[in-house]
Formats: C-alpha cells, sequence, structure tokens
C-alpha cells in the first residue's frame, strides 16, 4: 500500500476528522539520465561560480533574489522560517461552493484523503452530506512548510483533495497575443450548423481508458529493443498535417463525414447514425 504523505485532520465546525493524504496520480514520465557516449558514464551536474568557473561549496551557497538592476538581495534560511506558514495539521474549511463554479483551470494536483481508522463514521458523514448537496469544500493546509489552497469534492463516499493555484497565478487572456483577432471574425449560421453537428458526431460519454500515451508506449518499445541489442533507429512519426484550411464549410463536411465513418467502426458506437445526426439536424 501507498505510504500518506501528509496526515492531519479537516476542520468542520467544531468537527475534528483525521486524514491521510495520498497522491491520486502516479506520472508514467519516461526519465533519461545523461550520459558520456565515448565512455557511457554518467555525467554530473556541478555548482559553480558564475565568475570564475569554481565549483562553489553547498555551505556557502545562498538564495538571492534577482533585481531589476541585476543585483541580488541574499535571503537566509533564517529569514525564510520566520516568514513560513505556522505549522499545522488542520485542512480548515473556509467554504462550500458548487463545482461547476471552480474554472478546471484552478487545478493543480490531486490527493486521496483516507480516513483516520478512529474517524470512519463522521468522515462518512462528511462526505455524504457533501455529495448529496453536490458541493465542494474550499479549504486551505499547510504541507512541506508551504500553504495551499484546496478543494475537497466527495466521489462515491471518498473524499479526493485538489490542490489549487492562486488567482494571481492565472495569466490573464489581455496577456496573450491572438485573442484580439477574433473581434473581425464573422461566422455564419451555415459554418456554425456544420460545426454543431461535428460535435454531435463525436459526442461520448468520457472513459479515460480509451486516452493512452501512445508516445510513452513506443518511447518503451524503442528501450526494449535497444536493450535486446536492436542499433536501429525508430521510424519517424508522420507528419502533421500543414495545409491551410481554404474551404472552411468543405473542411467541416469532410470532417464530418470522416467522423461518422470512424463512429461506426468505434466499439462503443451503441446507436444508429441517424439517431446521432438528430441533435444536429434539431439545432440546425
Amino acid at each position: 500500500m501507498a505510504r500518506a504523505i501528509w496526515s492531519g485532520s479537516i476542520g468542520f465546525g467544531l468537527v475534528t476528522i483525521p486524514v491521510r493524504l495520498h497522491s491520486a496520480i502516479s506520472r508514467k514520465t519516461v526519465r533519461f539520465n545523461q550520459i558520456d557516449a565515448d565512455t557511457g558514464a554518467r555525467v554530473r551536474q556541478k555548482r559553480v561560480s558564475g565568475l570564475d568557473g569554481r565549483e562553489v561549496p553547498s555551505e556557502r551557497i545562498r538564495k538571492g533574489y534577482e533585481l531589476a538592476s541585476g543585483d541580488y538581495v541574499t535571503v537566509t534560511e533564517a529569514d525564510l522560517a520566520a516568514l513560513a506558514p505556522r505549522a499545522s495539521r488542520t485542512i480548515n474549511i473556509d467554504e462550500f461552493v458548487d463545482l461547476a463554479d471552480i474554472d478546471p483551470i484552478f487545478y493543480d494536483s490531486a490527493y486521496h484523503l483516507a480516513p483516520d481508522p478512529a474517524a470512519a463514521k463522521p468522515y462518512k458523514l462528511l462526505a455524504a452530506a457533501m455529495e448529496e448537496a453536490g458541493k465542494v469544500a474550499v479549504c486551505h493546509f499547510v504541507m512541506r512548510s508551504k500553504q495551499h489552497l484546496a478543494a475537497v469534492r466527495a466521489v462515491d463516499g471518498r473524499l479526493l483533495l485538489s490542490t489549487m493555484v492562486y488567482d494571481d497565478e492565472i495569466v490573464p487572456a489581455s496577456e496573450v497575443d491572438g485573442f484580439d483577432l477574433l473581434a473581425g471574425v464573422e461566422v455564419d449560421e451555415r459554418e456554425q450548423s456544420m460545426a454543431r453537428q461535428l460535435i454531435a458526431t463525436l459526442e461520448a460519454d468520457f472513459d479515460p481508458a480509451r486516452h493512452t500515451d501512445t508516445y510513452r508506449a513506443a518511447l518503451l518499445e524503442l528501450i526494449e529493443r535497444k536493450a535486446a541489442g536492436d542499433t536501429g533507429t525508430a521510424a519517424p512519426a508522420p507528419a502533421a498535417s500543414s495545409d491551410a484550411v481554404v474551404d472552411l464549410m468543405a473542411a467541416l463536411e469532410k470532417s464530418v463525414a470522416a467522423a461518422k465513418k470512424s463512429r461506426t467502426r468505434h466499439p462503443t458506437a451503441g446507436q444508429p447514425q441517424d439517431e446521432a445526426e438528430e441533435p444536429a439536424r434539431k439545432s440546425a
């Protein structure tokens, strides 16, 4: 069983519910080390001075914040300790909101909140009450000397916690080039109707098992072949089409036709195509 990375309690009014935090995500990234091609030895990085290139021992290294002038303000560990949020083992619920009110852009990492053996009943009570009300708890807690904003939601009688980014960490759309181009673009009803039909044709219930990391699978297969002595290189991935869209309607019609053809071959296709087209006809 996976070990808990944090333990504490949920503060729910005057009720305290001991819980343990377990990561809900297991990253499957393929990691590489840097290797000397001539000797096969691993290449390691050293911390060197930008002034003379000499290696700097760890006891002389300090944290520094770069100013606009290029100078640095150094900060000691004592300075940081004095400002660190007070250590707490409580997930403090600030408010309950509707899940739809939280834009997914705010979500960061996901964790399972498992009940302490002595707190199964209050845990189940809170989860059941939240699930019945359809509410999400917005809360804050301290983990690894950092204060986190988080959302706790109930799923099938269990509690899941998602850490969140703060509002001032979201990049405003106004700072992104390109959106101003949309102001002068007009979409006619025929094009919009065809786009709705394409959406209806591709509509499905979300099944995460249908989506896999094909690049990671191909990379692991390459590693296995090389470990077995294969000296060949992997075949290059097919290049993405760079054809510009000349006729939007033609592209939409072609996309709808391709989606319908693909849908008839899909194992989850459970309704006749005529029924699948019906929402598009009604909305057209």
